[in-house]
């Protein structure tokens, strides 16, 4: 025990002493725009790429005898870029990796955990200011702000697993093949899809009389019955509008912005589920909806940099009967978190505690999952360059997991 919080003990001396060195006190935003290159006078045609890197330290009480309980953890590699050449069209590409650690690495490069791969490339056309229709493979989902979450600027060290309701279940990490629509009616945002609905998923088991549901609509019974799925999200923004040019939802504004958004969504897709009707192979399907409502809301406080950041949902979960798989179970879901800019000069270290809850109660279970976190971000310039020390619980069952990470990441 002594042991590891000694080696990440290290490794945030490590991680403190590099950004201190790299981003110390006393310096202004040097990003700007960021790495944007106009190809006309007007700004009006550019391209513009974004990349990202988000390395973790990791201490697990919650592993096998002969583990070691604390690892380091590439939690996100990422390269994003967009560019517009008309006002009337976007086309974005977005590519990276996530959690290559010891575990997941390969000799060459060339193992599951180490390959690069598209998260999203999807192109959009203008249909005046306020509207959009576009296609490919887009984070334009529905359900909850959440679901929606960009991983440049969270509150919290990660996003709510749960609240990414069907990754890995009917899209490839949590992005769908489909076409979108979204846009504003006034202080009304919404985003609309229609997905194809991938046949491999990670639920590979097969339904059985004794079990329930089990998620393999379109690879059991075909896409004609189970191939596409319908989701939507809409937000009402009462004080400062957010910008929807892109689909990633801003976990904390830093008291930046005035923001009070009440939200809805959904996901539907009809015979998603499949389950067993008899002994000898008999199955039906069974429809999947998701729906939720969420409250954003942020607000400086005063002049002198302080800020508070809250959020929270209510998410109705139904994957079909009695479904339990990993994160994901048909049943219920409230979530909330809480965060406070501590007051200080904006152009030095700025610190920011906060604390999350999540429980999730299934009808396959009498068992509740509940998960209670807290931690601190030090912004040393803004999101661009910050490190965020958390700490999470989880029960489910006797299943019980400690876990402490330190999270340094820059985004250029």
């Amino acid at each position: 025990m002594k042991t590891s919080l000694l080696k990440l003990g290290i490794v945030l001396l490590i991680f403190t002493g590099f950004f201190r060195s790299s981003f110390g006190q006393g310096i202004t935003n040097p990003y700007q725009d960021g790495m944007k290159v106009k190809l006309s006078e007007d700004g009006m045609k550019y391209f513009r790429v974004i990349s990202w890197a988000q390395m973790q330290g990791v201490y697990n009480d919650n592993v096998a005898a002969n583990t070691s309980p604390v690892n380091l953890n590439l939690r996100r590699a990422r390269v994003l870029m967009y560019s517009q050449l008309t006002k009337k069209f976007l086309i974005l590409t977005h590519f990276g990796l996530n959690s290559l650690n010891a575990t997941t690495m390969s000799p060459t490069g060339k193992g599951s955990g180490s390959q690069l791969f598209f998260h999203d490339v999807w192109a959009q056309y203008s249909i005046g200011d306020n509207h959009a229709v576009g296609g490919g493979l887009h984070y334009f989902n529905g359900i909850s702000r959440l679901n929606n979450q960009s991983t440049l600027n969270m509150m919290t060290m990660d996003n709510n697993r749960q609240s990414w309701s069907t990754l890995g279940l009917t899209d490839q990490f949590a992005r769908h093949l489909g076409a979108f629509a979204k846009g504003a009616f006034g202080r009304l945002q919404y985003r609309i899809a229609v997905n194809d609905v991938a046949t491999n998923n990670l639920d590979e088991r097969d339904p059985a009389v004794t079990n329930g549901a089990v998620y393999g609509g379109n690879r059991m019974l075909g896409s004609k019955d189970a191939g596409f799925a319908f989701s939507g999200y809409f937000d009402y923004h009462f004080l400062d509008k957010e910008s929807n040019f892109l689909p990633y939802k801003v976990g904390s504004y830093l008291g930046a912005k005035k923001i009070l958004n009440v939200g809805a969504g959904f996901f539907i897709h009809p015979n998603g589920a499949v389950i067993a009707t008899d002994t000898i192979g008999g199955i039906t399907g069974q429809n999947v909806t998701l729906f939720a409502g969420d409250v954003f809301f942020e607000m400086p406080i005063g002049t002198n940099g302080s800020a508070f950041t809250a959020y929270a949902t209510y998410q109705y979960n139904n994957y079909g009967e009695n479904y339990l798989y990993s994160a994901y179970g048909t049943g219920s879901m409230i979530y909330s978190h809480l965060g406070y800019v501590i007051p200080g000069d904006k152009s030095k270290t700025r610190f920011q505690p906060y604390v999350s809850f999540a429980n999730n109660t299934y009808d396959a279970s009498n068992d509740a999952r509940t998960i209670f976190g807290g931690g601190i971000n030090a912004y040393f310039t803004g999101h661009q360059s910050k490190l965020t020390l958390d700490y999470k619980n989880q029960q489910f069952g006797a299943s019980q997991a400690n876990v402490v990470t330190l999270q340094a990441m820059i985004f250029l």
